[in-house]
């Protein structure tokens, strides 16, 4: 069960109810300890005064800020948790809107929003309400140190929250600005063919970490005092001439719908893992 990240109230207009953030997502990551290489005895970091030259204790730090070149202002725990706003506990919805509006490229995190105890009404009034409304609703809420903008959505069974980055942390300078004008009338119907016949209903357990289940591999390979087989580098080339890139793209497409062969997920970690087992044991 996913544990809760933030617990408070949910209000909208005079409405107030208990709620719950469970994390939706977690990146799968594996992860590797450092090691002396001399002896392969795990390394420990020290927390190092400089001004000492000597290992310091979690007790003895405190919080400061650089306002000038080697000149702080230190601030105590309970002063900084002082300044907490109200959305620390009670997260208000401002505004309702279109969600077709939200440039995506500002969610940020995604969590599930749950009622607590004495709360699955209202919640579930307001979920309904939005579902047959397909409106999104806008609040704040401070966690993590944190006062986040949130996006509120229906989700297939309950209403799922993104916290946003703010206008001022996009890097938009960065967009590319497409120049379509470019783009003849003829390649444009070639790609939109390649397009139409690559077109898929989305189905996310499709899709798997290929790095990260290779590494597993990796692993029980060196376990085993296997041979270690190298990725072979994808072969690159430069487009010469981009209809005839876009023809061949989309014979091969058609050929492939025809055919009726599905690109199939590269095998997971854990199937990978089964087999060596199941070998073992043999």
């Amino acid at each position: 069960m996913a544990a809760t990240v933030w617990s408070g109230y949910l209000t909208f207009g005079l409405v107030s109810f208990p709620v719950e953030l469970k994390v939706a997502a977690r990146r799968k990551t594996i992860d590797f300890d450092l090691l002396h290489r001399k002896d392969h005895s795990r390394i420990r970091q020290v927390t190092f005064c400089q001004e000492e030259d000597k290992p310091l204790k979690r007790d003895e730090l405190v919080k400061g800020y650089e306002f000038e070149k080697g000149k702080y202002v230190i601030f105590e725990p309970d002063e900084i948790s002082s300044q907490a706003p109200p959305t620390a506990k009670a997260m208000e919805i401002s505004e309702f809107v279109n969600a077709n509006e939200v440039n995506p490229v500002h969610f940020d995190a995604s969590y599930y929003l749950a009622p607590a105890e004495g709360g699955e009404k209202p919640y579930s009034l307001l979920y309904r309400a939005m579902k047959e409304t397909s409106y999104s609703a806008v609040a704040k809420v401070a966690m993590h140190s944190r006062e986040h903008t949130v996006i509120l959505r229906c989700g297939p069974k309950g209403i799922v929250l993104h916290t946003m980055y703010y206008a001022e942390e996009l890097r938009a300078g960065q967009e590319y600005a497409a120049d379509t004008k470019a783009v003849s009338d003829k390649e444009l119907a070639l790609a939109k063919s390649l397009i139409e016949n690559l077109t898929e209903t989305f189905d996310a357990s499709k899709y798997h970490d290929s790095y990260r289940e290779r590494i597993e591999q990796l692993i029980e390979a060196k376990i085993e005092g296997k041979k270690l087989v190298a990725t072979p580098s994808p072969k690159t080339g430069t487009v010469v001439n981009i209809m005839d890139a876009l023809e061949k793209s989309l014979e091969n497409a058609k050929a492939g719908k025809a055919s009726g062969v599905e690109r199939k997920p590269a095998k997971t970690a854990a199937v990978a893992k089964k087999a060596t087992a199941k070998k073992r044991a043999s």
